[in-house]
């Protein structure tokens, strides 16, 4: 009962973190971190410590599934040249960078432990990217960029870190390429079978699903096991959830109905939410015990703490920029990419904020080394800590002042609102010709407004590309209907209440209802 009761308050810890941010205009992992080691010290709280285990296979793949899931595999597949250079060449760079320093500061110490401090503190963390690229704003190429980079870096680090591990604890502190090779092709190679053969099971079961609660039970069991199914072959669960989530995402329009759609939906926004605010929360509340542990001189400790974050910090610039530029010096792919302003990998250099997987691959470090030998673990526990907090906090909360500074050319709303509208009349067209196919025989009322309801659909398309403040037809439909739909409520509420009609038509009533104003909002609101 205490450990509900634990669970139960660090969940409304989280949710009332969040709403708070959301008052505060802030983002919401900065000021739950924040939270987090504030409580950490509050007398009473309770002890919280975070199990890797945890981490790498109950929380991460399903915020990674949902991710993948919401990925455009078009725009995924068009930037994947500058996703690669920074899933996996930034990752490796910033890791034998920080390796190198460490190993310079410690230099009792195998290489091999310090690269893997590198491998912990190289890959900025998949749900901070994604949360504050898209509350910042940012161009729709670099959200894309960014989501794309978090999505697969955690397998590039976690694959170098797993080959540090072996080399540091292997006997005489050596190990041969040919297995520094088959671990590398059997994680990558492994995770991206596993999530291939992902997509085709699961995607078959959900496609012989017509009950939308069934479909959603389907979608959450997929992403734990498709880790667990990669993790039995010792392969990259990582690698293997992200292929699932984008093929299944990409063919979800013709293997779910729309119920389900709708109702996955709902259900992956609220897990996000719940388990976004946990993730931070939990990274806060760890500082107690990382900081009891360390018993190194202060002076010290700040001087190798701030080393390490100057190297984490500066080679994802030094890498941004010749990956940027240089890459564009052969002219086809200049003339079908040309080189971007300096904004962009400056914008992009900022983003690197680092989180909770950072502190579970720390917490997952070798207790000893080759021969039983002891290092310093839990210095490189708080090195990993303080990258988490410094970047994600630093970072984070001046992204958006950095974005508004370097004045980066936005997503042009009226483009958007053009193609928009262009597909929807083709849409239209290809609906009103299929109308006209199935009229005959239909009552002629129906087929008028059934045409009515499409042309107003394509009337609302156009709409979006005007201006001037006043009230369109669509705006207006939508303020009348509201009000409409909220005297019908009454009526239906005050019917139940009477007696006059049961608790189940009422239901059924509202429940229809809702849907119609779900969508009126989102008409207005877009």
């Amino acid at each position: 009962m205490e450990a509900l009761f634990d669970v139960v308050v660090i969940l409304a810890i989280a949710t009332f973190g969040a709403a708070l941010a959301r008052r505060l205009g802030v983002l919401a992992p900065i000021l739950l971190v924040i939270l987090g080691l504030a409580l950490s010290f509050l007398p009473g709280f309770p002890q919280v410590r975070l199990d890797p285990d945890l981490v790498l296979v109950g929380i991460l793949p399903p915020l990674l599934y949902v991710a993948a899931l919401e990925t455009s595999v078009p725009a995924f597949r068009t930037n994947l040249r500058p996703i690669l250079l920074l899933a996996v060449g930034l990752v490796l760079f910033t890791a034998f960078v920080v390796g190198t320093v460490v190993h310079l500061l410690l230099p009792d110490l195998p290489y091999a432990i310090c690269l893997a401090l590198g491998a912990v503190v190289a890959p900025p963390d998949a749900i901070a990217a994604t949360a504050v690229a898209r509350r910042v704003g940012l161009p729709r190429r670099i959200v894309t960029i960014l989501e794309g980079e978090s999505l697969i870096n955690d397998a590039t680090a976690l694959v170098l870190l797993r080959v540090s591990i072996i080399a540091a604890t292997a006997s005489g502190g050596r190990v041969e390429f040919g297995e520094v090779a088959w671990e590398v092709l059997r994680s990558a190679g492994g995770g991206v079978l596993v999530g291939l053969l992902g997509v085709v099971v699961f995607g078959y079961l959900h496609q012989r699903t017509s009950d939308a609660l069934l479909d959603n039970a389907l979608s959450l069991i997929v992403p734990f096991a498709v880790v667990l199914a990669a993790e039995e072959i010792h392969a990259s669960g990582v690698v293997a959830v992200v292929v699932t989530g984008l093929g299944i995402g990409h063919k979800m329009p013709r293997l779910m109905s729309a119920a389900s759609r709708l109702q996955i939906g709902a259900f992956w926004r609220l897990a996000r939410f719940l388990l976004e605010g946990l993730v931070f929360l939990l990274v806060g509340l760890q500082l107690r015990d990382v900081v009891r542990d360390l018993d190194e001189p202060l002076g010290w400790l700040a001087g190798v703490t701030g080393a390490v974050l100057l190297a984490v910090f500066l080679s994802r610039f030094v890498w941004l920029f010749p990956a940027t530029y240089l890459a564009r010096l052969g002219p086809r792919l200049r003339r079908r990419d040309p080189a971007p302003p300096p904004q962009v990998p400056i914008v992009l250099g900022w983003a690197g904020m680092r989180g909770v997987v950072t502190l579970a691959a720390a917490l997952a470090l070798p207790l000893t080394l080759a021969g039983g030998r002891s290092y310093q673990r839990e210095l490189f526990i708080w090195l990993a800590f303080a990258v988490i907090v410094v970047t994600l906090v630093g970072q984070g909360a001046t992204l958006p002042m950095v974005a508004r500074r370097l004045k980066l050319p936005p997503d042009d709303p009226v483009q958007d609102a053009l193609s928009a509208a262009a597909v929807q009349q083709q849409a239209s067209k290809a609906a009103r010709d299929r109308l006209y196919e199935l009229a005959p025989g239909a009552p002629s009322s129906v087929v008028e407004r059934l045409r009515e309801l499409l042309e107003a659909r394509t009337n609302l398309a156009w709409e979006q590309l005007g201006g001037g403040g006043r009230e369109t037809p669509s705006q207006a439909y939508g303020r009348l209907r509201q009000e409409m739909i909220d005297a019908e409520r009454e009526v239906y509420r005050a019917a139940r209440d009477s007696g006059r009609i049961p608790e189940e038509v009422l239901v059924r009533a509202y429940r229809d209802l809702d849907l119609e104003e779900s969508l009126l909002t989102r008409e207005v609101d877009e």
